[in-house]
């Protein structure tokens, strides 16, 4: 999990809250200004109004969170380290609504008690992602065998995915993330200085929580491979 470190002197859109007995557990939240406009790890941090503090929880999907801060340090001089949220191997990922490519609502609770393969692709038609979906394609019965459920994502319209879908035959549901607020919220990384989106894919088991992340944008066909692999060993 990335991580970033802040010493002693910490930006001015942070305000790390102390008190003496707090009601939640030690080292999991962050009080954020709501005048913050800033990036943590491409996270934006905004919002209009100063009147008060944004709390932000270490269960939110989008969140910096404290891991310490010094016990002897006024507030506003605390030192603390801070932590980008993504979701990695062992956790159970922020959930989703989104339109498939019949303008459906899918949600990622739709698939809890199977296992589910959810992959993040850069665009329709471009030709990684169309080698990636038609390999995902070609191995479905494979897929299906397993008892896993394989869903696409990408910041495509649902028109776009119903085209990509009807042209090369895709078995398999294509989610519309306007905005990039799911990949964003997963933490997916971005590829080539931020300027392409990451290709980057999650097993998610019966219970719902991730037992692969696989990230390899320039060679689309192997995110089957590997997760085939995965499937066949649970």
């Amino acid at each position: 999990m990335a991580c970033s470190s802040l010493v002693k002197s910490p930006p001015p859109f942070l305000q790390a809250i102390k008190t003496k007995k707090p009601n939640y557990a030690p080292h999991s939240h962050l009080f954020l200004l709501k005048s913050s406009r800033s990036q943590i790890f491409g996270f934006k941090l905004h919002s209009p109004d100063f009147s008060s503090p944004t709390f932000l929880s270490a269960s939110s999907p989008i969140c910096a969170k404290i891991l310490h801060l010094s016990s002897d340090l006024k507030p506003e001089k605390g030192i603390c380290w801070l932590e980008c949220m993504k979701v990695s191997t062992g956790d159970a990922p922020p959930s989703f609504n989104l339109k498939d490519q019949d303008w459906k609502n899918v949600s990622l609770s739709k698939y809890k008690g199977k296992p589910v393969v959810v992959y993040f692709y850069p665009a329709d038609e471009s030709p990684g992602c169309t080698k990636e979906a038609c390999a995902f394609r070609d191995s479905y019965d494979k897929f299906k065998k397993a008892g896993a459920e394989v869903v696409g994502i990408s910041a495509d319209d649902p028109n776009s995915h119903k085209a990509f879908a009807k042209k090369y035959r895709l078995p398999f549901i294509l989610l519309s993330d306007e905005g990039n607020k799911v990949r964003k919220a997963w933490g997916v990384p971005s590829d080539l200085f931020g300027t392409l989106p990451g290709r980057q894919t999650y097993v998610i088991d019966k219970k719902g929580v991730v037992r692969l992340v696989y990230n390899n944008q320039f060679q689309p066909e192997k995110h089957v491979d590997e997760t085939l692999k995965l499937l066949q060993s649970l």
